[in-house]
């Protein structure tokens, strides 16, 4: 086992990042991304990885099988960044090997026989005592509350427990993210990143569908509301959902408008007290149970403003059945809600909403008179936080299949072998084990930087990057399995089917790559030349 060397890491990222500055100067010349969108998603995916590695040079100086995992996951990172290039030279604007300095490096730390040597070596998460025990307290629940009940939910598509819902209300889980002169435990600091983050990485390990996303709606619209609510909205919902007394979802996406927003059709028109909406949401996560629906929706008529025409409304509902519901109002609105089926991320349920001249009191639109049009940017403070949130459920839920595999493979004979003893296992186990850890020490990193009004890049960067990883993480975990990785009767094909909705929601995977990152990284390109 060679001894890990991080200075020659540092550099290998630095080669790689030489070539994505390359790169990202030739897309800023072409005039447009659309020119060029393969080179930009390639782009803005090598991007997100090398920064997911260079968050890791830290870590690795803390322990010697630290250095030795981010020596692994930097070398995988640079072999896959050659696999973009090769073949591409002139795209990326390269000539020659540009990360030919990088190959000794590269060589060492994906060689085979050393990949096997390190499995089951995951690397301490070097948590200061305060998060040790969230991490404890949140991890507990989960094994005894959330991981017995996560399969039910599963294969009867369930709803989750009330009884679920009520305990992590009880544990704050809702009020990690809201200030606490509004009921919450936020003081403004890295720490509200941090324990968002742990909680719900471990709620995501005993389901994602049945726990980890529950915080996700919440943190969204309670951000919204930070950002652009009147004082007396903070004052009237804010401790509402820190105490998990109401509970929301989000209404956002429309049948023909997903990511671009700035086209979406549900109106709402002005009437005697407040506004009446009107229209079709779709993919609208939780909103059976949601007591409120926060609801993106145009109040001006000129289409042409498109973003700037739209505005958020906190919209009371009842609790409807999870399986359909239809809601009426004693002003005449009717709302409908029919579940769309899906082939994992259950207990949540999806729905496509139908309003028909639903009422919402004027105090209900986010910021009162002065919010009108500013919907969009509200939604984004709150999207921000729910990619950092997303890239959270993905190290959960990566964290849960790599134990399983484990676990499978040292039970698991074959030829009279167990499955843990063969180099290819072996050698799986470790990429995991890098992955994970990698992706986690990324996320605490975005979290530092929100804490102080940055990131807003690097939080699209971590989702797109570690909700992609959670794919192949997820797919090896069930191969590790054979035949029983298919069966429903391991919980590592619920994770494989629940892994593969991360790079669809909370900002789809191309759209992410091309419009935020890609752009983003053209627009600063003279600040990094």
């Amino acid at each position: 086992m060679p001894e890990p060397d991080l200075q020659l890491a540092a550099s290998a990222i630095e080669a790689g990042s030489t070539v994505v500055r390359g790169a990202t100067k030739k897309l800023a010349e072409a005039g447009s991304i659309d020119v060029d969108q393969v080179l930009a998603y390639d782009l803005a995916h090598a991007a997100a990885a090398l920064e997911t590695a260079r968050s890791m040079i830290d870590y690795g100086a803390k322990g010697d099988v630290e250095a030795k995992l981010t020596c692994v996951f930097v070398a995988d990172v640079l072999a896959d960044l050659a696999a973009k290039i090769w073949g591409r030279e002139a795209l990326w604007n390269v000539q020659g090997d540009p990360l030919a300095s990088s190959l000794s490096f590269v060589t060492t730390w994906r060689d085979p026989g050393l990949l096997a040597d390190l499995a089951y070596e995951d690397g301490p998460r070097h948590l200061d005592q305060d998060f040790e025990l969230v991490q404890d307290t949140f991890r507990r629940f989960t094994d005894e509350q959330i991981s017995p009940k996560a399969e039910h939910i599963h294969r009867s598509n369930g709803d989750i427990p009330e009884e679920l819902i009520e305990g992590l209300a009880e544990m704050g889980l809702f009020g990690l993210s809201i200030p606490e002169e509004y009921g919450g435990f936020a003081g403004g600091g890295e720490s509200d990143y941090y324990g968002m983050i742990i909680a719900t990485e471990e709620l995501s390990r005993g389901s994602l569908g049945a726990a980890g996303s529950l915080i996700t709606r919440p943190e969204i619209l309670a951000r919204a509301i930070e950002a652009g609510g009147t004082e007396d909205q903070k004052q009237t919902w804010l401790p509402k959902l820190a105490a998990g007394e109401i509970m929301n979802a989000v209404a956002v996406t429309e049948p023909d408008f997903g990511s671009d927003v700035a086209g979406i059709k549900v109106m709402a028109t002005p009437t005697e007290g407040g506004w009446l909406l009107n229209g079709v949401k779709t993919w609208c996560t939780f909103a059976a149970r949601a007591d409120v629906l926060m609801v993106l929706a145009r109040t001006s008529p000129d289409r042409s403003l498109g973003h700037k025409g739209l505005s958020i409304f906190i919209v009371p509902k009842e609790r409807g059945d999870g399986h359909g519901f239809e809601l009426s109002q004693d002003e005449g609105g009717k709302m409908e809600g029919r579940p769309i089926d899906t082939i994992g991320y259950r207990g949540m349920h999806s729905y496509e909403l139908a309003l028909d001249n639903w009422f919402v009191p004027a105090d209900n639109l986010i910021g009162g008179a002065a919010g009108e049009g500013r919907g969009f940017y509200y939604q984004m403070a709150g999207f921000e936080n729910g990619r950092l949130q997303t890239a959270a459920r993905a190290i959960g839920l990566m964290q849960a299949a790599y134990e399983a595999a484990k676990a499978y493979a040292e039970d698991r004979k074959v030829f009279g072998v167990a499955i843990a003893d063969y180099q290819l296992t072996r050698a799986k186990l470790t990429r995991m084990a890098a992955i994970i850890q990698a992706g986690r020490q990324f996320a605490y990193s975005v979290g530092r930087m929100m804490a102080k009004g940055e990131g807003q890049m690097e939080a699209s960067m971590v989702k797109a990057y570690l909700c992609k990883a959670a794919e192949w993480v997820t797919r090896e975990a069930m191969q590790i399995h054979g035949g029983m990785g298919y069966a429903e009767e391991y919980d590592v094909s619920r994770y494989f089917v629940d892994a593969r909705v991360l790079s669809i929601f909370e900002g789809a995977d191309e759209t992410l790559c091309l419009k935020v990152i890609a752009r983003s990284m053209v627009r600063n390109i003279d600040e990094v030349s």
